[in-house]
C-alpha cells in the first residue's frame, strides 16, 4: 500500500506532461505553403511562436529557396550564400531561441517584387498549455488543417495519457 502514491503522482504526470511538452508544427502559408502573391504577415499574425515549434516551407522543388536573415537582409531582400539556402521543397526549421526571426525566398525577386517573405516572434518555451492547445468546440469547427492537426495531435497525446494513467492505477489495485 506505501506504493499506492507513487502510483498516483506517477499516473498523474503521465496524463499532464504530454500535454505540457507538446511543440507545433507550422506548415508556413497553410495549404498555399510557401509561394508568390501571399500575405505570411497576415498568416502569422495572432499565431503563438515558442522555442520547440517548427517551420515548415513546402513549396515544388526549384520554384523556391528559403533563407534565414537578419532584419536587414528582410527588409532590403538580400540573400545569403547559395550553400545557405534551404532547397529541398520541405524544409523545416525548429525554432530554438527565443526572438525575432526572419525568412525570404532567394529565388529571382520573388521576396522584393512578389512579397516571399516571413517575419515572426519566437516567445520562450511555455509551462503551460497555450490557448491553441485547449480549442473550445465552436473554434475547432473553423479551424484551417494545419490547426486541426495540431489539435489531432493535442487529443492523442492526451488520450495517450489518461491510457497509461488508468494502467498504472489498475496496476496498484
Amino acid at each position: 500500500m506505501a506504493l499506492l502514491p507513487s502510483y498516483v503522482v506517477f499516473a498523474l504526470i503521465s496524463t499532464i506532461i504530454p500535454v505540457m511538452t507538446l511543440a507545433k508544427d507550422f506548415v508556413v502559408g497553410d495549404e498555399k505553403g510557401w509561394t508568390i502573391n501571399f500575405d505570411y504577415q497576415a498568416w502569422a499574425q495572432g499565431k503563438d511562436f515558442r522555442v520547440g515549434d517548427k517551420l515548415v516551407f513546402n513549396y515544388p522543388v526549384g520554384a523556391h529557396t528559403v533563407f534565414k536573415v537578419n532584419g536587414t537582409g528582410f527588409q532590403n531582400c538580400i540573400k545569403q550564400p547559395a550553400n545557405e539556402a534551404l532547397t529541398s521543397g520541405n524544409d523545416e526549421i525548429v525554432l530554438a531561441t527565443p526572438g525575432r526571426k526572419w525568412y525570404i525566398c532567394g529565388v529571382g525577386k520573388h521576396s522584393e517584387i512578389a512579397g516571399q517573405k516571413l517575419f515572426i516572434t519566437v516567445q520562450p518555451q511555455s509551462s503551460t498549455p497555450s490557448p491553441a492547445m485547449a480549442p473550445s468546440t465552436v473554434q475547432m469547427q473553423s479551424m484551417p488543417y494545419s490547426s486541426k492537426a495540431i489539435r489531432d495531435t493535442v487529443n492523442y497525446q492526451l488520450f495517450f495519457g489518461v491510457l497509461v494513467a488508468l494502467m498504472t492505477l489498475s496496476l496498484t489495485f
